[in-house]
Parts: structure tokens; C-alpha cells; sequence
């Protein structure tokens, strides 16, 4: 690290900042929580910052009230912590938000609760990144530390389509994330707009709730079943992966669902050409596991509809020419990083807010920058990066020279309000 003359600390350190001997993470969701615990084991100090009141807000404060984790729960554990023996294969969300407070306090991770970060950047003179945010209870904040940790993930912001007629639209419109049940919408005519795993859900429960949904499927998607002969069909492909090629995988995945889904085509669900498993690895597209939707939607109590070309008062005008008589419309169009809202000064993260080095190396960039939660292959691929990540700073942190650390850190005790070591 490089020791700067006293009047380059004087300018480098702000009045209200804080010296972090370890790393910076940015996020406090289930890839925060990995980092942290897996650091906690090699010793290293670190910070938290998470823009929300609490852990996992996505989880907590953003998913509807049925979800239950997609994937078996082996597969969505965090390092060095399983999932309780009397937990279902698939756990809801409640018992995901449980486990994650347990882990929080199992490894003792306790984020900085109310700090948004307004930019994060490397200076290269000193050799630090130094991190502003701001917070209600303490105002305007410098964290200036040598490495950042980039965990906001891949959800940290909805996603809504620019489609006209949007704003005029009379009855409610929500996105996904302010779904909970469709128990306000009994009896109610709601478009839901999106086929993923989400728009398939919320739509079946919509259904259950005695709404009468239609569920909007522009593109080609690749509807699989959740499981095969009572075992995961993740799981499935997982196994075959270690001895097949992907195409061939893709091709036994494809022809499984066809054989216990049928040809769903009739029902305005096309199958993309590229195999599920390549779309996903190179697109970062996820293959929607039915849960019960596809029921519904050969029984007619799901209408399955093409895109939405606009929006009137009180309808839904269709690309087919058709219209729809709507009370209410839920946005199920997703999320996105956000990423190149705040972070500065580097190329390592594209425009889209994802790694520009293609997994399993986006992991670690320069100048001691980290990203985890990026990889889109969900909490199994979040959790292998965080435990690189703590294995390799714990390495680089135990090789940086002490007597500088410290003098370093000796001069920030004068100008900063705080130290963490």
C-alpha cells in the first residue's frame, strides 16, 4: 500500500470518513452475507453497507407471499451453513428469510443498516477505494478502504417496459415486486405482463384467489417440469452435466418436457430454438419450472396472450389486433443491476451492470476489486464466488506489509471520525 506525505492524507481523508482495514462490501443481500461469513473465518476485518433497514430486502420486502425457492435447497445453501434438516426440498420464503437471519447471526454479520452508496471509486494515487454515502442517522459518509466488494446482484432495481398508453391506464398497476397475494384481485380481470417464472406464478395465484388472469407471452420460452420421476429437474441436469455435453443435455431436457408437458404451442408458448441449459449460459435467460401454471392455462382459468402493443383507459390492446377489458395490470418484467449508477472509473462492469469477464472469472477484477451475485446461476454461483473471494483476500490480506497497514491507518485515526480493523 502506498504511504502518502501528510498533506496528501490531509486532502485524501474528509472530515467524516472511516478507515476500513479489510474490504467494502457493497450489499447486504444473500452474496453480502456469503462474503462476510466466509472473511469472518479467514480473520479478515470488512464493512457492510446496505442501503435498506434490514438483510435480503429483495427477499423480505419484495417477493410475493407463496414463492418458494425454484431449487431444491442443497443447491441455494450459503458456504458452510446447510439448511435445517426439517426444512422442505423447497423451502418458502418465510424459512429462506429465517435461515438467512440465523446465518447473519451464526457468523455474526452486521451491515451499516440505512447506508445508500452514492459512488464508489479507485483512486490511483493512494491505491484505495473510496466509497461516499449517505444515511439518515448519520448523514454523508467516506469509507476508504483497499479492496471493494461489489454485491448488489442482479435484482437491485425493477425492471418496467416503456408501453404506451402505460400512465393512462385507469385501474392499478404494480410491479412484481409489490405483488403479495392476489387476494385484493378476487374477481378482478389483471394482465400480467411476463412469462418467467414469476409471471407464471403470480398468475396462478392470481387464479387461486379467484381473480380471472391473462398472462402476457411475447417471446419464445422454455417452460420445464420443477421435477422428473420425483427427482429436481435442476438437479437432473446437473448430474448429466458431469458426463454429457450441454447439447446433448439440452437435448434431454427438451424432449422430458415434451414428454410430461406435451407440445404447449397450442397454447401460445413457443419454444426458443437454442436448448434451455445453452440460453441460460450464455444469455443468462432462466428456463421458468412450472409449479402448477400450465394446469391452469390448459384449462382456460389462465388466457395466455401476445405482446401488448398499448394501453387505453380501461384496455389492453393487443399485437394480434384483439383488445382486453383489464381492472388491473402486474408488471412481472423483472430486475436489473444497478451497478453503473454509482460504481466509477473502471470497464470491469459493462453497461448492463454484469461482469464484462465471462464466468467463472468475473469474479475479480483490478485493483483490488471483487463482484459476487453476478454470475446468473443463482445462490449455488453466488456462494462459489464468495468463497473464492474470502480465500483470495484473505491471502492478499495477510501478505500486505503490517507496518504500513498500520502507519497508514495511524494517520487516518487523526482525520477520520472512525477505524475499523
Amino acid at each position: 500500500m502506498v504511504l502518502l506525505p501528510s498533506d496528501r492524507l490531509d486532502s485524501l481523508f474528509s472530515p467524516r470518513c472511516v478507515w476500513v482495514n479489510g474490504p467494502i462490501i457493497i450489499g447486504a443481500g444473500p452474496s453480502g452475507l456469503a462474503v462476510g461469513a466466509s472473511l469472518r473465518e479467514q480473520g479478515v476485518p470488512y464493512i457492510i453497507l446496505e442501503r435498506e433497514d434490514c438483510i435480503a430486502s429483495l427477499w423480505q420486502k419484495r417477493t410475493y407471499d407463496r414463492l418458494k425457492l425454484h431449487l431444491p435447497k442443497q443447491f441455494c445453501q450459503l458456504p458452510r451453513m446447510p439448511f435445517p434438516a426439517d426444512y422442505p426440498e423447497y423451502p418458502t420464503r418465510r424459512q429462506f428469510i429465517d435461515y438467512l437471519e440465523s446465518y447473519a447471526a451464526t457468523f455474526d454479520v452486521k451491515p451499516e443498516f440505512g447506508s445508500t452508496v452514492q459512488s464508489a471509486r479507485y483512486d490511483e494515487t493512494s491505491g484505495l477505494w473510496r466509497v461516499h454515502s449517505s444515511s439518515a442517522a448519520s448523514g454523508e459518509m467516506e469509507y476508504i478502504g483497499r479492496w471493494l466488494v461489489v454485491a448488489t446482484g442482479e435484482n437491485a432495481e425493477n425492471v418496467v417496459p416503456d408501453i404506451p398508453g402505460l400512465d393512462g391506464f385507469a385501474g392499478e398497476v404494480a410491479h412484481v415486486s409489490e405483488y403479495k397475494s392476489g387476494e385484493k384481485y378476487k374477481g378482478k380481470r389483471v394482465l400480467v405482463v411476463g412469462c418467467g417464472n414469476s409471471g407464471m406464478e403470480v398468475s396462478l395465484d392470481l387464479c387461486d384467489h379467484g381473480a380471472l388472469p391473462s398472462m402476457v407471452v411475447r417471446d419464445a420460452v422454455h417452460v420445464l417440469p420443477r421435477e422428473v420421476m420425483g427427482k429436481s429437474t435442476f438437479e437432473l441436469a446437473t448430474l448429466l452435466m458431469a458426463w454429457l455435453p450441454l447439447w446433448f443435455v439440452d437435448k434431454v431436457m427438451v424432449f422430458l418436457s415434451w414428454l410430461i408437458l406435451g407440445n404447449l404451442a397450442g397454447f401460445g408458448i413457443r419454444r426458443p430454438a437454442i436448448g434451455p441449459l445453452t440460453l441460460k449460459n450464455k444469455y443468462g435467460k432462466t428456463p421458468v419450472l412450472d409449479t402448477g401454471a400450465l394446469a391452469k392455462i390448459r384449462s382456460g382459468d389462465i388466457t395466455v396472450v401476445p405482446g401488448v402493443s398499448r394501453f387505453t383507459k380501461s384496455r389492453a390492446e393487443l399485437t394480434d389486433g384483439t383488445a382486453l377489458d383489464l381492472d388491473a395490470v402486474v408488471m412481472a418484467t423483472g430486475y436489473r443491476s444497478n451497478v453503473p449508477q454509482w460504481l466509477q472509473g473502471t470497464d470491469f462492469f459493462g453497461k448492463d451492470g454484469y461482469p464484462t469477464t465471462a464466468f467463472p472469472n468475473g469474479w475479480k477484477g483490478q485493483s483490488g476489486l471483487y463482484s459476487v451475485g453476478f454470475t446468473r446461476r443463482g445462490l449455488s454461483g453466488a456462494s462459489a464466488d464468495a468463497v473464492r473471494i474470502a480465500k483470495d483476500l484473505g491471502q492478499v490480506w495477510r501478505e500486505e506489509t503490517k507496518p504500513t497497514t498500520k502507519r497508514a491507518a495511524g494517520a487516518c485515526h487523526r482525520r477520520c471520525i472512525s477505524v475499523i480493523f
